[in-house]
């Protein structure tokens, strides 16, 4: 693996911790939760799902159905809240013909909200009250090979997906992403957790890998024409593909507008050319270097 090139800026990390403190007379209720959609439209497809605490392991098949086994945990300090737990917590499953969408849907909605900062509270609850009880979910998933996947979590578990062909959307947040024979475009992000992904084709149009605390290593197919972009604070670059190019540094300048006057910040660009180039690959990290290999 050859190290590439340039000094990289010291930069601070970001923790994000979350959790509760194990109780020893903490009450447990677990259930497991089968369910099986069909899609009216055959190729193509979308599975949006967006859960909060636990793992995520979606697998591509042959079958033509979304086949979702979930395991659920529910804990509380006590019997009473844990009661609370079992008649309020819900799951929603809304589908259409060509899209499965899955969620918590009490006591707050986990759908992304794009007109505020924060989940939608449900339950009776205000924003200073908190819930009497934690849960934790860990799904297991079978799709057709190409369907389309837009899923995410954020504590208590890592996220895998093995076998999809369809363009992916995939956050973390306090876990690590792999993503095993892929082939379409990808958007993965997560916080703190290594970023993997080994692909089988190279992605047809423009795909973005971030991590910020952890290690981002993408592996591609030897055929790789692309033009790769990469940012990293406290880490460096590293290739074993032989034959590639430095770009010409690009500079993006953003203005802002303030009171005390105009800003404007300067965002520079570093890329290589790896074969024709054409689709651009972006690449950032803050605490961890970033591997492009090549398929054995």
């Amino acid at each position: 693996m050859k190290k590439l090139f340039f000094p990289l800026m010291a930069g601070v990390g970001i923790i994000c911790c979350s959790g509760n403190n194990a109780n020893a007379q903490q009450q447990e209720f677990n259930q497991h939760i089968s369910k099986e959609f069909t899609l009216q439209k055959g190729v193509g497809g979308v599975l949006a799902l967006y859960n909060l605490n636990g793992s995520l392991n979606v697998e591509g098949y042959s079958g033509d159905k979304v086949l979702i086994e979930i395991d659920e945990r529910l804990t509380a300090d006590n019997n009473a809240d844990l009661e609370v737990g079992k008649k309020e917590f819900k799951l929603g499953f809304d589908t259409t013909a060509d899209s499965i969408i899955v969620y918590i849907a009490e006591p707050f909605d986990t759908r992304p909200c794009h007109n505020c900062g924060r989940w939608e509270r449900r339950g009776g609850y205000d924003d200073r009250e908190e819930i009497p009880y934690d849960f934790d979910l860990a799904f297991t998933v079978k799709v057709p090979y190409h369907m389309n996947l837009d899923i995410s979590t954020v504590n208590k578990g890592d996220i895998t997906v093995q076998s999809v062909s369809g363009s992916m959307h995939v956050n973390n947040v306090n876990g690590k992403i792999t993503i095993k024979d892929a082939r379409g475009n990808i958007r993965a992000h997560t916080i703190n957790g290594n970023l993997t992904v080994n692909y089988l084709d190279t992605p047809a149009d423009s795909s973005e890998f971030y991590t910020l605390n952890g290690t981002l290593s993408v592996t591609f197919p030897q055929s790789l024409s692309a033009d790769l972009q990469f940012k990293s604070w406290n880490g460096s670059f590293y290739t074993d593909f032989p034959k590639w190019e430095v770009l010409p540094v690009k500079v993006t300048r953003n203005v802002r507008k303030r009171e005390s006057g105009t800003e404007y910040q300067l965002i520079i660009d570093r890329q290589i050319r790896i074969g024709e180039g054409g689709r651009l690959l972006k690449f950032e990290t803050m605490n961890g270097n970033i591997y492009i290999k090549r398929q054995a």
